[in-house]
């Protein structure tokens, strides 16, 4: 019996460890089903994406989702170190729990209280052990304590880099293809600003965006659960909104070559099949919903009165729908599993940029007249509103 719990004891260290080493120091893609982290967030998402959904303004909602991928990161640090401290413990009393105590005999819960000292380096001196055994697993624990330590010290620094690159070119989408951002928006700006030909440099950094975000978060996957700053921007979005960019502009763009948009295309889409693999998440069957033959027929009316020209070729259209065939279904998918909303093709009416937009504004600011703008007269102490404030 005692050969089973110490067969035991080690045997659910050795898997943590390993965990802890695939999920941080290993920088691929595991692909094995059953892990632990994995297991982790299949069994927290679920209920907490479910709680979610009930929840019915958005703002709280989105809220309420914000908190999953920091909280999950620190609950999964406390599942890895009780695991530890646990297995640890199952060893110590695989041996005889050969302990010397103050107060009281000793026991499990001795041992237990024993490994957590020793795994958190903590060194009180109420218990000891007793014999080389004790005292070899001892070390060996201490030793392991410090180590995982030294990891997590820095490893969350390294997401967070990950996580603000990410987010500094979401950030800068607003002003160039609104919010939300879509297609014929940043076409449109483009056009407006005479700056069509500068569209491969733009096609170009998010290239390099798409590549990276495919490196961090197939590393790190704890970052799909991390969400924008702003409730309307969203890491899938932003990806859905350069893949529709690239598709009208591989369909024919005039004054837009197509080779930067191919070369994004790839990248992109291999980031977000990739991505999608993490959650074991199959593409959608593509139902052509999320554009019809009447947005289409809209998109190129808004497209001409901007004075960009789609190429109406015969087969255009066909060209369009496969290469939305590609990536839609794995948006589609990833936006129902991580409840990320996805840009339309064509911009709403009536909507401000996040620039525009200020709690201390009676009004947004004019697309033309960017620095000006009418501010409210200084309130009274009583009536100030924090910037951050609660919804009512």
């Amino acid at each position: 019996m005692t050969l089973l719990i110490g067969f035991v004891g080690a045997l659910l260290i050795t898997v943590v460890l390993w965990d802890v080493f695939e999920t941080i120091v290993l920088p691929r893609r595991v692909t094995r089903r059953v892990r632990l982290t994995r297991l982790f967030y299949r069994f927290t998402w679920r209920p907490w994406r479910a709680i979610a959904r009930a929840i019915r303004k958005k703002k709280r909602r989105e809220t309420f989702l914000g908190i999953y991928g920091p909280l999950s990161l620190l609950v999964l640090l406390t599942v890895w170190a009780a695991s530890v401290v646990f297995g640890f413990a199952l060893l110590h009393w695989a041996i005889g729990s050969r302990m010397g105590t103050v107060n009281s005999a000793a026991n499990f819960f001795i041992d237990f209280y024993y490994s957590g000292t020793t795994f958190f380096t903590l060194g009180l001196g109420d218990v000891t052990p007793l014999g080389a055994a004790a005292r070899a697993i001892t070390v060996i624990e201490a030793s392991i304590g410090f180590g995982l330590l030294a990891l997590v010290i820095g490893y969350l620094p390294v997401l967070y880099q990950a996580f603000s690159r990410r987010e500094v070119n979401i950030s800068m989408l607003d002003a160039r293809a609104g919010t939300p951002p879509t297609a014929v928006e940043l076409l449109g700006r483009h056009q407006e600003a005479h700056s069509m030909p500068k569209l491969d440099e733009w096609l170009r950094d998010w290239e390099m965006w798409a590549a990276d975000l495919m490196e961090s978060h197939l590393s790190y996957p704890a970052l799909c659960f991390f969400r924008s700053q702003h409730d309307n921007q969203s890491w899938l979005a932003a990806l859905s909104t350069v893949l529709d960019v690239c598709s009208l502009v591989m369909v024919g763009i005039d004054g837009v070559a197509k080779w930067q948009a191919q070369l994004t295309f790839k990248m992109a889409r291999h980031a977000l099949v990739d991505i999608s693999q993490i959650f074991n998440t199959s593409p959608l069957q593509h139902d052509r919903s999320r554009m019809t033959d009447e947005v289409l027929a809209q998109l190129r009316v808004q497209l001409l009165q901007r004075e960009v020209t789609l190429s109406d070729e015969p087969g255009d259209n066909k060209t369009l729908e496969d290469l939305r065939a590609l990536y839609e279904p794995y948006t589609q998918v990833l936006s129902r599993y991580l409840i990320m909303s996805l840009p339309e093709w064509l911009p709403k009416s009536r909507t401000s940029d996040n620039w525009q937009t200020s709690a201390f504004e009676i009004r947004s600011p004019a697309p033309d007249q960017p620095f000006k703008t009418c501010m409210l007269k200084p309130p009274t102490p009583s009536r100030v509103r924090a910037p951050f404030h609660k919804e009512d």
